[in-house]
């Protein structure tokens, strides 16, 4: 029984997860992005693998997600073989709609994976990349990861990633709860849920480690168990699954709950009052700009991409002209806002026939971790608010339904598009 390890560029947990597919007397095939996507058919089943595909370029895992060889996983899985994606591979495979699954190819992302957040008595202390050995507790043994694992059980493994931060509606959440789909949560080491940080990792909703399509044929799960023997029941499970040919049933899948946005449905961008605006652009080539619009251009879109950093922040209103030139001279010098060896402030965009999209996260948490900076470390406490956002320029407007469809720039789940007036 054969497993492909799908290899994007930026995967690098391919070695570990061969040798976890083998303890559990699996091979593992390696399958390079770019050889024929007909070959997967082949193969009994797959592993997306850790790592950071396509550097997380505008978000993580949507440009491989939108590669043609996961439309062939896509219908390979409906079929019923096993999909298993670790940490990148998780973003991959729910950037892509394979879990929870429900809609049809293009439809948005019920889910998303975002910015760590680490919260301990009530208090954000820590975003960001975190590793750590973590305790997950078995939710179901009833699907192709965990037939193996009786339920209940708990698995000690390594976590490492940034963007581990499973959020979802209610409406999915609870679809999800009570369809089974919640493969693990983080608990401590007694098996006992507790919402908060260290045994919450990350804050994710519920705290879900790993969610399978209701079928449980596909799992996307953030820690990595192929890095330790601790973590092979997943894999043993993976073999008795293709062995007996048999996993849970079918059954009406989760409806979707998010819906992409069109144009028309776009809410324009109004800078608060008195709020000040700084744009930032790369000066040495933007790697994410030029990965999105080739990605685009595979599908069709043939629209030239430009990616600028957007920033709103608002001062005391009480501030004296003077003093408002000062504390916005200070925000520039110190560092935090851009990098002047390689990034400069630029007006706004005013390109025409062009149309931008300003992307923001729902929960900016990069947005107060700078703020916090700039009040505490710097002493600039006259500073009220601070947004973050990306500011993405389409050459062409007759492009932008097709972008929006594509959901390249913005997961509607965890982030919010607003069009950005030009000039």
């Amino acid at each position: 029984m054969t497993i492909g390890i799908i290899q994007f560029p930026g995967t690098n947990c391919e070695r570990e997860s061969r040798l976890a597919l083998e303890r559990a007397g699996l091979e593992g095939r390696f399958f390079r992005w770019n050889q024929d996507p007909a070959l997967l058919r082949d193969l009994d089943g797959y592993l997306l693998a850790g790592g950071f595909s396509y550097e997380d370029r505008s978000r993580s895992g949507i440009i491989a997600a939108l590669d043609p060889l996961m439309e062939v996983i896509r219908q390979e899985s409906d079929r019923g073989k096993p999909v298993l994606g670790i940490c990148n591979g998780a973003q991959i495979l729910v950037e892509a709609g394979l879990v929870p699954g429900g809609g049809a190819p293009g439809d948005p992302p019920l889910v998303a994976l975002t910015t760590n957040r680490r919260v301990a008595r009530g208090r954000v202390v820590g975003t960001g990349f975190y590793n750590a050995w973590v305790t997950l507790r078995a939710e179901t043994d009833e699907t192709a990861f965990t037939g193996a694992i009786p339920r209940g059980t708990c698995l000690n493994v390594p976590a490492a990633h940034a963007e581990g931060r499973f959020v979802m509606s209610p409406q999915v959440y609870r679809e999800l709860d009570e369809g089974g789909m919640i493969a693990f949560r983080y608990t401590d080491e007694a098996g006992q849920v507790q919402e908060e940080f260290p045994v919450n990792p990350n804050g994710s909703e519920g705290n879900i480690a790993a969610i399978t399509n209701r079928r449980g044929n596909v799992m996307a799960i953030m820690p990595h168990p192929e890095r330790t023997p601790l973590g092979d029941g997943i894999f043993h499970s993976l073999r008795e699954y293709l062995e007996k040919g048999s996993g849970k049933g079918g059954g009406s899948e989760t409806p979707p709950a998010v819906t992409g946005p069109s144009r028309d449905e776009l809410p324009r961008f109004e800078p608060c009052q008195g709020a000040h605006e700084l744009v930032v652009r790369l000066i040495i080539t933007d790697n994410a700009a030029v990965s999105v619009e080739t990605a685009l251009a595979h599908r069709g879109v043939a629209a030239g991409i430009t990616r600028r950093v957007h920033w709103e922040l608002s001062l005391d209103p009480g501030l004296p002209q003077s003093r408002v030139q000062e504390v916005l001279e200070a925000i520039r010098a110190s560092g935090e806002l851009y990098n002047s060896n390689k990034e400069e402030l630029v007006p706004p965009p005013a390109e025409k026939g062009a149309v931008s999209l300003l992307v923001r996260e729902r929960d900016d948490i990069h947005g107060r971790r700078v703020l916090e900076a700039l009040q505490n470390w710097f002493g600039l406490q006259e500073i009220r608010s601070l947004r973050r956002g990306i500011l993405w320029t389409i050459d062409d407007e007759q492009w932008l339904e097709q972008i929006l469809a594509s959901h390249i720039l913005l997961n509607p789940v965890s982030q919010v598009g607003l069009l950005y007036d030009q000039g």
